[in-house]
C-alpha cells in the first residue's frame, strides 16, 4: 500500500500482545500510524519515523533500534516518569521528549491521602481483625494537625498537597531550591534541608522522580533520621529507596510503618519480607491507574500531535538533563 507523503509517520511502542491504545483512531486521521513491540519490529518501523508515542518502556528495545531513527524529532512517554527512557544517545541528541504530566496527578494524591487516613484510622488491623471476626475496640489516630513532608514539590507534589491540606494536615515539600510563599505548601524546603526535615514530619511521601540524583536516597541514615512515630510512603520510584534498609529500619522500629506502591525489583517477589509485615502496605504500582487512564493518555497525546502538526509550542517537554518536565 502506497503511503501518503502529506501524512507524517507516527511509531506506537508497545508492550508484546498489548491492545493498540483506545482512542489511536484520532491519530490516524492526521498521521500514517505503526506500531512496534520488540527490537526487531522497531528497526523497521522507526526509519521515516518523526514522532513515537511510546507505552512500553523497555530501554533496551528502543536504544538498540536507535540507529534506524533517521527523521524522528519527538518522543511522548505515557507516564509521568521518563528515566526508564533515557540513554545517552537521546539524552544528548536534539530529539524533544514529552511526558503524561497531569494525567495521575490527582489519583495519586488520592491514594497518599487514603494511605495515610489508613495508617491513622489503623485500617489494616481492622482488615484482619475482621477476617478473624474478632472485635477489638482501639482508639486510633487523627490527621488534622499531623505534618506531611512530600520530598519532590512537583505537580504530583502539589495535588497532594493540596489533599492532604484539606483535611487539616501541615503539608511542607521538598525541591532543588528552596521557595517562598508557594501557594500549595506551608513551605518549600532545598534538598539540603532534607534530613532536618525529616525529623520533623509525621508522614514521608516520596513523588520525585528517578534521577541519578534521588536513586538510593532514602538509605539507613535518611530513615533514622525519621521520628520514630512517622510513616514513610513511596508512589515515585522504587530505587530512590534502598529496600533493605527500608526493611532494616521497619524491623529496628525506626519509623513505624510505609505504604508502598513501587519497588526496587518489581514484581515484588513473593518470599519478599515486606509482604508479610504489619505495619507495611503494599500495592502493584497502581498508585495513578484509573478506570480510563489509558483513553486518557491518548487523548493527550492527541492533542500534544495536534500542535506539532500546527507548528506550535509542545506542552509536558521533559528537561532531559534533569530528567523531568519542570515547570
Amino acid at each position: 500500500m502506497t503511503r501518503d507523503p502529506d501524512k507524517p509517520i507516527v511509531t506506537v511502542l508497545t508492550a508484546p500482545d498489548e491492545p493498540e491504545p483506545p482512542g489511536i483512531d484520532a491519530v490516524r486521521d492526521m498521521a500514517e500510524v505503526r506500531f512496534a513491540s520488540d527490537e526487531s519490529s522497531l528497526r523497521q518501523t522507526l526509519p521515516g519515523t518523526q514522532v513515537m508515542m511510546v507505552t512500553d518502556f523497555r530501554t533496551e528495545a528502543l536504544e538498540a533500534a536507535w540507529p534506524s531513527a533517521d527523521r524522528l524529532e519527538w518522543i511522548h512517554a505515557t507516564s509521568a516518569g521518563v528515566d526508564a527512557l533515557m540513554f545517552p544517545a537521546l539524552t544528548d541528541g536534539p530529539v524533544t521528549v514529552t511526558n503524561a504530566q497531569g494525567i495521575f496527578d490527582r489519583t495519586i494524591a488520592e491514594y497518599v491521602l487514603c494511605t495515610i487516613l489508613m495508617f491513622s484510622k489503623d485500617f489494616p488491623n481492622s482488615i484482619r481483625l475482621q477476617q478473624a471476626r474478632q472485635w477489638k475496640h482501639r482508639d486510633t489516630e487523627r490527621a488534622q494537625g499531623k505534618r506531611v513532608l512530600v520530598v519532590g514539590a512537583g505537580s504530583i507534589g502539589r495535588q497532594i498537597s493540596r489533599l492532604v491540606q484539606s483535611i487539616g494536615m501541615k503539608s511542607h515539600g521538598i525541591a532543588r531550591r528552596a521557595r517562598d510563599n508557594d501557594p500549595d505548601f506551608e513551605a518549600v524546603h532545598s534538598n539540603d534541608s532534607l534530613k532536618e526535615q525529616l525529623g520533623l514530619a509525621d508522614f514521608v511521601v516520596v513523588a520525585a522522580p528517578l534521577t541519578p540524583q534521588t536513586e538510593g536516597l532514602f538509605d539507613r541514615d535518611m530513615f533514622r533520621a525519621m521520628k520514630k512515630e512517622a510513616r514513610f510512603i513511596n508512589i515515585g520510584r522504587g530505587p530512590i529507596v534502598q529496600t533493605n534498609d527500608l526493611v532494616d529500619a521497619l524491623k529496628a522500629g525506626d519509623i513505624a510503618g510505609a505504604g508502598l506502591d513501587v519497588f526496587e525489583e518489581e514484581p515484588l517477589p513473593e518470599e519478599h519480607p515486606l509482604w508479610s509485615m504489619d505495619n507495611v502496605l503494599v500495592t502493584a504500582h497502581m498508585a495513578g491507574d484509573f478506570i480510563g487512564w489509558r483513553g486518557a493518555l491518548t487523548e493527550q497525546f492527541v492533542d500534544n500531535f495536534g500542535r506539532w502538526k500546527a507548528g506550535e509550542s509542545l506542552f509536558n517537554k521533559v528537561d532531559k538533563k534533569l530528567g523531568y518536565a519542570a515547570k
